[in-house]
This record gives structure tokens, C-alpha cells and sequence, in this order.
């Protein structure tokens, strides 16, 4: 019982690290400078910061959900 709960929250955690990382670099690719203000670098970069955090955590709660309820599905039958 604890080894699965252990075993859900690293799963968890590698989840959240890798979607955040892959939004981080999915919005490398925007030029989101020409939608700031010039000489705004810090705010932009925060900006940026906390849109990939809500981004990559909102898509890895999706996978998380998917997966452990896809696991929980065979108890209907």
C-alpha cells in the first residue's frame, strides 16, 4: 500500500518535470518579445516562467488523471 502510494508520487513529480520542460521548450519557438513592452526583460522572463509552469502542470494532471483512472477501469467489469 505505501509502495504504491511512493511509487504514484514520483510518478507524479517525473510527470510534472518532464511536461513542464517540454512546455518550456515548446515556448521557446514564440516571439513573444514583439507582445512586450521594450526594456521589460525581467517581467518577460517571469511571464514566461509562470504561464510554462501553469501550462505544463495543467497537461501533466490531464496525462496523470488519464493514466491512473485508466488504471482504475477494469473494477466496472
Amino acid at each position: 500500500m505505501e509502495a504504491d502510494i511512493g511509487a504514484q508520487a514520483l510518478i507524479s513529480i517525473l510527470s510534472h518535470i518532464v511536461f513542464i520542460a517540454v512546455t518550456w521548450w515548446a515556448l521557446q519557438s514564440v516571439q513573444y518579445e514583439k507582445w512586450m513592452k521594450p526594456n521589460k526583460v525581467l517581467q518577460i522572463r517571469l511571464l514566461l516562467i509562470l504561464v510554462t509552469i501553469a501550462i505544463g502542470s495543467t497537461v501533466s494532471n490531464f496525462f496523470l488523471d488519464y493514466l491512473f483512472l485508466s488504471q482504475r477501469i477494469h473494477f466496472l467489469f
